[in-house]
């Protein structure tokens, strides 16, 4: 919820899809196309970078940023070989706008 204010905050115009689990987001995924992926690496079932791993060959246009209080290299290095950017947890208003930098890069 607190990244969603943040969002919503930042980019009133955006809309916000949410899931519980990877399960729920591949479901989300048939009825929305998303432009940005916001994943957490700890879930429910599958972990963020197997969603993201699940998701990058249908989105290929989208940005995917992984949330992660897990600070261990081989997690990194996975999401780098994604190619999915990461941002470290505590959820905050400065690592939310981090994100959202990153999304409105242009590629």
């Amino acid at each position: 919820m607190m990244i969603k204010n943040i969002v919503i905050d930042q980019h009133q115009d955006w809309n916000i899809v949410e899931a519980g689990n990877a399960e729920e987001a591949l479901k989300l995924c048939t009825e929305y196309i998303p432009d940005y992926f916001s994943v957490d690496l700890n879930m429910p079932g599958r972990d963020g970078l197997e969603l993201i791993d699940l998701l990058k060959p249908k989105f290929k246009n989208a940005k995917f940023a992984l949330l992660t209080a897990n600070i261990q290299q081989a997690t990194h290095e996975r999401a780098e070989k994604l190619g999915v950017k990461s941002f470290n947890k505590p959820v905050t208003l400065g690592s939310i706008s981090q994100m959202l930098g990153y999304f409105n890069e242009q590629n």
